[in-house]
């Protein structure tokens, strides 16, 4: 079998048939190559050697999706400024193979306006304003609206915090050219910190939580984020499986970012279904789980 992990040319050491000038890896591209040791590994450990799974670029002009059994959205970490682009690209891969996750879900999921549809269904989302053009006029509005001076702008297509601001009333904004996305900022993210838990095939695997460096309140490793194992409670659990109980459609793999409310309870922060790091490290069977979860919607 042949599977394929789609990337991006920034996190992986290989140009297009060497026809374009190197690019400098990503410093969070450690992230990338433990996914793809641990997905090799369990190919490995399941369907030994002749089975094979390639790191391709989601752009690569010699790509042959026609080859692969099954191909992943993995870090793609490119796609938010060339959305139309990697969109067709992956209607491409959806006719010519399985593409998980789905063209479909990942469309939906693109673009953080999916976090209303979730908030009609139920999901306890951070209240959240949506700004299509951040004037100084709309910012002030926003510190009006969300009655408070500490402020978190985010893309509303977007990841890993490309292009997030966090603003004090009456600070000077820099220039934000996207449509964005405005909540409060909360406190409980530099306590203790986001909530993270990784589902394949609808299947709790693990969970753990993210830290920010001293200084940031950013999670990500990129800005020096650290991670720890979380066993989580029953009823925090179970809040993540309420989030993916209100999917239609059951995702390969999906990370539910969740927050604690000063209340106790959890609030949804993000459900990243597109391509989101799954931290082996912390779940030592991820590759396993996934490597058989695609053996299974392969056999269908």
């Amino acid at each position: 079998m042949r599977f394929c992990y789609l990337s991006s040319w920034g996190t992986v050491a290989r140009q297009p048939n060497g026809k374009t000038p190197p690019v400098e890896r990503r410093g969070d591209a450690f992230e990338h190559d433990q996914m793809m040791a641990a997905l090799r590994a369990a190919l490995l450990s399941q369907l030994g050697s002749k089975a094979h799974f390639d790191d391709v670029a989601w752009d690569d002009p010699a790509a042959d999706w026609t080859g692969y059994d099954a191909v992943i959205i993995g870090t793609t970490w490119d796609y938010w400024d060339r959305k139309s682009e990697f969109l067709d690209t992956l209607a491409e891969i959806d006719a010519a193979t399985l593409l998980l996750n789905p063209v479909s879900l990942v469309e939906w999921n693109l673009h953080k306006s999916y976090l209303r549809d979730l908030k009609t269904k139920g999901a306890r989302t951070i209240d959240t304003l949506w700004i299509d053009q951040a004037t100084p006029a709309a910012i002030a509005a926003a510190f009006s609206e969300l009655g408070g001076d500490d402020l978190v702008f985010k893309r509303q297509v977007g990841a890993g915090a490309e292009g997030q601001l966090r603003l004090a009333a009456g600070e000077v904004a820099p220039d934000m050219p996207h449509p964005m996305m405005v909540q409060r900022f909360e406190p409980a993210i530099l306590g203790e910190g986001e909530q993270s838990y990784i589902f394949i095939d609808g299947e709790f695997s693990h969970g753990l939580t993210k830290h920010a460096a001293n200084g940031d309140y950013r999670i990500q490793s990129a800005y020096g984020g650290t991670e720890r194992i979380l066993q989580p409670s029953d009823t925090d659990l179970e809040a993540a499986k309420t989030v993916m109980a209100m999917l239609d459609t059951v995702p390969l793999y999906a990370r539910v970012d969740m927050l604690r409310a000063e209340d106790g309870g959890l609030m949804l922060m993000e459900l990243e279904l597109v391509e989101p790091f799954l931290y082996p490290l912390q779940g030592p069977e991820l590759g396993e789980r996934i490597v058989s979860a695609l053996r299974r919607r392969v056999a269908r």
